[in-house]
């Protein structure tokens, strides 16, 4: 299996046209349509449904493309990692990051580093804690920003000074909108949407207590801009940080006992990384006001 033809396997899923899909790759339709028969031979598989006006992708195709996309970024940034050792800092850096408050500090130090080398600029994927750790394992991404509680055994991890508040999000004409602080006993009985991680949900369990397990949870979630969402919606009570903006008709309420997450930066151990991105973990461990390191 070639690495062009994974790049004209893709071409074609996004165009889903064999004829643009030629036109973009400069190559001819014949060509083009010989290379992918070849690959789905070499698979013993069909990749593409096909039609009068547009092919879609199999279901194996599907999983194809997923794949086909991790192997041409690990292949790139190899590439760029070996050909970049002898020149002056400079290239990508990509990193995944969940939705956190410590952004601001973290996005602070990138442009402090881009500051001193104007020619790194940073891929920035915004996705969950599970998917930036997988995606780190892959070789996808670099680094990680992520919110604890989270498994980082496998990682080498800075923590980051700020913590995140955990609370409540009502709708303003809740009757818990008049007060200060949420206890386990104003919520226990209302229906809640929850964190999906399994982590974060034994944090709460051990805030809620004995009631945890008879909370009525209306939802689950992994990324929270969607909470605020639904709870306007009238879905339930959301369980989450204290939110990135204000929305119209909603309140937030901190929790009582207080309950706050801290914020890590990761990379994976013994992993050898382009000098662009080498640098730039140096940087951020040179930082020590704002980092404490776990080695």
């Amino acid at each position: 299996m070639e690495l062009r033809v994974l790049r004209y396997f893709l071409t074609i899923a996004e165009e889903e046209n064999i004829t643009r899909a030629a036109d973009i790759l400069h190559v001819t339709q014949p060509t083009l349509s010989r290379q992918i028969m070849q690959l789905e031979e070499e698979l013993g598989t069909k990749l593409f449904k096909r039609s009068k006006y547009c092919i879609k992708l199999t279901e194996d195709g599907l999983f194809l493309k997923r794949r086909a996309e991790e192997i041409l970024a690990l292949a790139e940034s190899t590439v760029e990692a070996i050909g970049s050792k002898d020149k002056d800092i400079a290239g990508e850096i990509t990193i995944g990051c969940t939705e956190t408050h410590s952004m601001d500090t973290f996005a602070a130090k990138m442009t402090e580093f881009r500051s001193h080398h104007p020619n790194v600029s940073y891929n920035i994927y915004t996705t969950n804690a599970d998917g930036i750790k997988e995606n780190i394992e892959k070789g996808i991404f670099e680094l990680g920003l992520i919110t604890d509680p989270v498994d980082t055994s496998r990682f080498e991890t800075l923590h980051l000074a700020g913590k995140e508040r955990w609370g409540a999000l009502v709708r303003n004409d809740d009757a818990l909108a008049d007060k200060e602080s949420i206890s386990p006993d104003d919520v226990k009985n209302r229906p809640l949407l929850l964190p999906i991680r399994s982590e974060v949900r034994y944090t709460l369990e051990g805030w809620f207590g004995e009631s945890f397990k008879d909370l009525d949870i209306a939802a689950k979630y992994n990324l929270g801009r969607n909470v605020a969402v639904m709870v306007k919606e009238g879905l339930g009570i959301g369980i989450c940080f204290d939110l990135f903006a204000s929305y119209d008709g909603l309140k937030f309420i901190p929790m009582l006992p207080p309950l706050m997450t801290g914020s890590v930066i990761c990379w994976k151990k013994n992993q050898m990384f382009s000098s662009v991105t080498r640098a730039f973990i140096d940087f951020l461990i040179s930082g020590k006001q704002t980092f404490q390191a776990d080695f």
